[in-house]
């Protein structure tokens, strides 16, 4: 059963943050830990901690609900924040639910806290089961992890080491009580058809089936562990730093370095460095396609795009790019202020005064032939200095090009035209272009 020594045990890891912030459902689960951290903090020192319900909207009770939350966290004394989330139409509603769910937590983070959510040993088990169905990889064989970083604090969960009947068992000697969703007697939902159905029958004919299902999530961990140390020693021989103050800022690996990793090398060293990005993975089947791409072609530039973010060969590397990055700048006037900031977002200009010329100051952007005459090189295409400066093809098209009336006076700062000279040695004004890369 579960014990306020045990817990206190299992918060081990997140006693030295500022504040905890416990999900509560008002479900058997939250309850039972609300519960115990309010005996917990009556008998030592634990961090402040409040609560937060998520209200869907989901179901005509979902009011009752949040005002039940409420009355039982004002009898102990724990602040409680309601959020109200509106789930996207024609979504899953078990994944839409979820998403949502984790947003209104993320978002109540502040740096350093800690979010502490009721998962229990069942909890575990069914995740488990869940992702062997859908055919899993190693990571996934996991299951849920005790803790992870979740926007600028964590999320950590005490309670993996209980099942429901243990801490239903808790909390029938406390008298407490608790809301019975009607969901989670639905079948139609995957997980209630595993918890209801699949789990029941596995006991009937294996019971030990728990205990083993339990150990396989260890092990997996466990070889997860090895994995990762053995990604982060390939890392370090391909994600060689780049000194171009253009190109510094954005995640990228050297092909050739990565190529000479066998396959799975390959792919586990992706794998690692996307999470690390903080992006989804792609399926296995995508990843292994794309893969294949780089290795056919050494001159090629295959992309794999997803919904957050596109992967992209060019200049002998493989860049991560955000999703929202342009594809194009946008022209626009030349303000003149110190610092503008690109109407495409493609990052800011950083330029001191101009000098005289005729003709307006504008920003544009490259549409194929254009030419700059250089101090002491004579006319050279812009084309060509991209190339070779290793400039990526895709940031190509996002580099702004400086015009004084028809003239091509800067390549972003980076290359001046002879016509912006004081003199023989000095230019008449300093301007750099900064990407966003963030």
């Amino acid at each position: 059963m579960l014990t306020l020594q045990g817990l206190r045990q299992q918060l081990g890891p997140c006693m030295g943050a500022h504040a905890w912030i416990l999900g509560l459902s008002g479900g058997l689960d939250s309850m039972a830990l609300l519960d115990a951290l309010t005996q917990l903090r009556q008998q030592q020192s634990i961090p402040p901690f409040s609560a937060i319900h998520v209200h869907h909207g989901l179901s005509a009770e979902a009011d009752a609900w949040a005002q039940f939350c409420a009355d039982e966290c004002a009898a102990r004394g724990v602040p409680l924040a309601v959020v109200h989330v509106q789930l996207p139409a024609g979504a899953s509603v078990e994944n839409a639910a979820r998403e949502a769910r984790y947003a209104a937590f993320a978002s109540a983070l502040s740096p350093g806290a800690v979010l502490l959510l009721a998962h229990h040993a069942d909890d575990q088990l069914e995740t488990l089961l869940f992702r062997m169905l859908r055919g899993t990889g190693l990571r996934g064989l996991a299951g849920i992890p005790q803790q992870r970083q979740m926007a600028e604090g964590w999320l950590f969960r005490p309670m993996l080491s209980w099942s429901r009947a243990q801490l239903r068992q808790w909390a029938q000697t406390q008298g407490l009580r608790w809301i019975d969703d009607p969901a989670n007697q639905d079948a139609r939902f995957a997980r209630t058809a595993l918890r209801h159905q699949l789990l029941p029958m596995l006991r009937q004919h294996w019971p030990a089936a728990d205990q083993s299902l339990l150990r396989l999530a260890a092990h997996a961990s466990e070889a997860n562990e090895l994995l990762d140390e053995r990604a982060e020693q390939d890392l370090a021989t391909v994600a060689t730093p780049l000194t171009d103050a253009w190109l510094a800022g954005w995640p990228s690996l050297d092909v050739d370095a990565l190529l000479g990793l066998s396959p799975a090398r390959q792919r586990n060293l992706l794998r690692y460095w996307l999470a690390a990005q903080g992006a989804l993975l792609p399926v296995t089947r995508r990843l292994d396609a794309w893969l294949s791409q780089l290795a056919a072609a050494e001159d090629g530039q295959p992309q794999l795009d997803l919904d957050d973010y596109r992967l992209y060969r060019s200049s002998g590397r493989i860049w991560f790019i955000p999703g929202a990055w342009p594809s194009s700048g946008t022209p626009e006037p030349l303000s003149g202020h110190s610092v503008q900031w690109l109407l495409a977002g493609n990052g800011c200009l950083r330029l001191s005064a101009l000098p005289a010329g005729e003709g307006a100051w504008r920003i544009a952007y490259r549409l194929g032939g254009e030419q700059i005459r250089l101090p002491g090189r004579g006319t050279q295409s812009v084309k060509h200095l991209l190339q070779q400066a290793q400039i990526p093809a895709w940031l190509r098209p996002c580099v702004p090009l400086l015009y004084c009336g028809n003239e091509l006076v800067s390549v972003a700062g980076r290359w001046n035209a002879e016509v912006a000279l004081m003199d023989a040695v000095q230019s008449g004004f300093t301007v750099s272009w900064e990407p966003v890369s963030d």
